[in-house]
């Protein structure tokens, strides 16, 4: 049997008779162009995205979305015939949601990015706050990474002014000032507690310039990073030379 090569040889060719294995599965990429074609009707994808959020009857939809019951009721056939959504009968109403299927739940993710729509499901008080307390976890184990409320929206499905307006409702300051200062409670941390150069945990905390950290920390503490560091130090041999004076005193008395 001749091996199959390809006719320019770039120093891939084990993942290249990958490609060339799957790429043959031409049933496969038939159903994915299936579902692309479903979607390319800007009416269905309404409907297939409110159903994603929401269990409703035609009726209903029909209200929702501005068409006629007629309309809706073609598109909802197409899009149960490709197994997107499932209906349920109760007494004569018909209620439509999308399919429990991991196909659906990226399609939905992925409308949610392009149409950048803070999912209604994470909507409410206890909703919101979720997801802004995962953001602010986000941010506080990343605190060496410079990372843009653009960033959070897309990673966290939330709108931009959103984030922004929750964030500052559920932590009383902007995402900025909240995690600067805790930027600054790290660095003090590391001040007090390693033999770390100010370059390096200026690095560790976010920032590339260690002049415009130490103005930030000088904001925050009253002083530069270098006589904080003295100041703990000379704190930390009191506090030792107490220890010890208070210890020499109990061995005398016994």
């Amino acid at each position: 049997m001749q091996e199959w090569i390809l006719p320019h040889n770039h120093g891939h060719g084990d993942q290249a008779k990958l490609f060339f294995h799957l790429l043959s599965s031409e049933n496969r990429f038939s159903a994915a162009a299936g579902v692309f074609k479903l979607l390319d009707d800007p009416n269905r994808v309404r409907i297939f995205w409110l159903l994603c959020h929401s269990e409703e009857c035609v009726l209903n939809i029909a209200a929702l979305t501005g068409m006629s019951e007629q309309a809706v009721s073609h598109h909802l056939q197409l899009l149960k015939s490709s197994g997107l959504i499932e209906s349920r009968r109760d007494g004569k109403e018909t209620y439509c949601r999308a399919a429990e299927t991991e196909l659906t739940k990226l399609l939905h993710d992925a409308l949610d990015h392009v149409l950048n729509i803070a999912c209604p499901r994470l909507s409410g008080k206890d909703g919101t706050r979720a997801v802004i307390e995962q953001v602010h976890d986000y941010l506080r184990s990343n605190l060496d990474r410079k990372i843009t409320i653009d960033e959070l929206a897309l990673r966290f499905h939330i709108n931009t002014t959103t984030l922004k307006k929750e964030f500052k409702l559920v932590y009383g300051t902007s995402v900025a000032a909240h995690i600067r200062k805790h930027r600054m409670e790290e660095a003090s941390r590391l001040l007090r507690t390693t033999n770390m150069s100010i370059s390096l945990i200026a690095a560790a905390v976010g920032y590339e310039s260690q002049s415009r950290f130490s103005l930030v920390f000088k904001e925050e503490y009253g002083m530069l990073p270098t006589a904080y560091r003295s100041a703990a130090v000379n704190a930390e041999d009191a506090l030792d030379g107490n220890w010890k004076a208070s210890r020499s005193g109990e061995d005398v008395i016994i």
